[in-house]
């Protein structure tokens, strides 16, 4: 049987077996992508709607984190190392690229030891990893912040704007804006996580999640085992990457560097727990601290429904600048730069995922 056929006989049963009110969330960029590049809302039943939510690093990061980059970014000691998604997102007055075409020392990496090894090659410089994230990344940043100690690299330091997913989850349900009946839960935050921390939205809310692979089948296979699910329940779909327990060690590079804060959610606002501050005893390589500057109040772009979409209350294609005065190319909002947003996915396969 061809991918294509196991796609369709997913569908079938979907449509066989799915009540038409159903609503499920994903909470992945990488999902959110998927999901638009092969068109499969297309296959949905009818009435069975798919939502996306905060999955995507960049978008959930807070203009005030925002502006602080930006701030820290216009020292004249400091070179900003950071992702290139980063780069383009728009903070209250600018973005990293304006002020790196004004002059700022603003460089894009692929990993965060990169940013080590500018501080290495340039001891007169301060390096200053933006650092943003899950789960997924967190463990790199720990790594590399463990590195530069051992290195004795005092020119190295970290802005952390790490979250961690299941807290924002609760916040959703507490909000109670789209009736959420099951999540698709994230594959590459769960490979670290395991399953245990998903087990409260069962439990104490009644509502199910599968964690899913990437693939269409992938997706597909996890929305039907969500819709045949008798009593709410977490389940594996992405067995062949994901265990129940995590990765153990990096969950424990994690907790040796980091501990639980509050963050600043795009959308969400402010949520106890969800961020991932760098512990006391790594004060020295914290930017935060190490950097203080003073930032203006955050300004939120004109019209930008980006807080909305990442709550799953508003469809991308709903948002008055959506294609026109907002697209990838001159983005007004967060949620149509990274190429996880669920704007900029609707619009570059709006032909197909319409």
């Amino acid at each position: 049987m061809t991918q294509a056929d196991e796609l369709l006989r997913l569908a079938a049963d979907l449509r066989a077996e799915a009540r038409p009110d159903l609503t499920f969330m994903e909470v992945c960029g990488t999902h959110t992508m998927a999901i638009a590049r092969y068109g499969l809302r297309e296959l949905l039943p009818d009435g069975m709607r798919l939502v996306s939510g905060p999955g995507c690093p960049v978008c959930v990061t807070a203009i005030a984190d925002l502006d602080r980059v930006v701030a820290l970014a216009r020292l004249p000691e400091v070179t900003m190392a950071t992702f290139g998604d980063l780069i383009r997102v728009p903070a209250s007055r600018t973005t990293l690229a304006a002020e790196r075409a004004a002059g700022a020392d603003v460089r894009v990496v692929y990993s965060a030891r990169d940013a080590v090894q500018i501080a290495a090659d340039e001891p007169d410089r301060q390096v200053v990893f933006a650092g943003i994230g899950f789960e997924t990344t967190a463990p790199t940043i720990a790594a590399s912040l463990l590195e530069a100690r051992a290195r004795g690299l005092t020119n190295f330091s970290a802005l952390s704007m790490h979250k961690t997913m299941p807290p924002p989850l609760k916040a959703l349900l507490e909000l109670g804006e789209t009736p959420i009946g099951g999540f698709l839960l994230p594959g590459h935050v769960s490979v670290i996580t395991g399953t245990a921390c998903y087990e409260f939205l069962a439990r104490d809310y009644g509502v199910a999640g599968v964690v899913a692979g990437f693939e269409p089948l992938d997706v597909m296979r996890a929305l039907l085992r969500l819709v045949r699910q008798t009593r709410p329940a977490i389940e594996i779909e992405y067995g062949r990457a994901v265990r129940p327990e995590g990765n153990v060690v990096a969950q424990r590079l994690m907790e040796q560097v980091f501990a639980p804060s509050d963050a600043d959610w795009r959308g969400l606002g402010v949520i106890p727990g969800s961020g991932l501050a760098l512990r006391p005893e790594y004060a020295d390589a914290d930017a935060a601290l190490r950097f203080p500057v003073e930032l203006e109040p955050p300004l939120e772009p004109a019209g930008c429904r980006c807080g909305e979409v990442l709550r799953g209350v508003t469809d991308p294609a709903d948002c008055a600048l959506f294609g026109a005065r907002c697209t990838p190319e001159d983005p007004v909002g967060a949620c149509m730069v990274s190429s996880e947003g669920a704007c900029a996915a609707r619009y570059r396969f709006r032909g197909i995922d319409d």
